[in-house]
């Protein structure tokens, strides 16, 4: 397992928090358990170290940096 920062931008409003993960499933899987973020968590694209991911499945690294990012609207 990893240690991980996990970020939370917008109207999210919630303080990064780290969480032990080997996988980006396994930190949705963590999130989920909060009643809160679980509405976000459909909603948010996901980055990790600034770059934009998809893939669930994808591997962590100590120290890598996933940050939530919800839908805006502007104009």
């Amino acid at each position: 397992m990893s240690k991980v920062k996990v970020e939370f931008l917008g109207p999210i409003g919630k303080p990064p928090m780290e969480v032990d993960a080997q996988t980006l499933a396994d930190v949705a899987k963590l999130l989920g358990e909060d009643a809160e973020l679980k509405k976000w968590l459909q909603q948010c694209a996901v980055a990790v170290n600034d770059e934009m991911v998809t893939d669930l499945n994808l591997s962590l690294k100590e120290g890598d940096r996933i940050s939530l990012l919800p839908p805006v609207c502007g104009g």
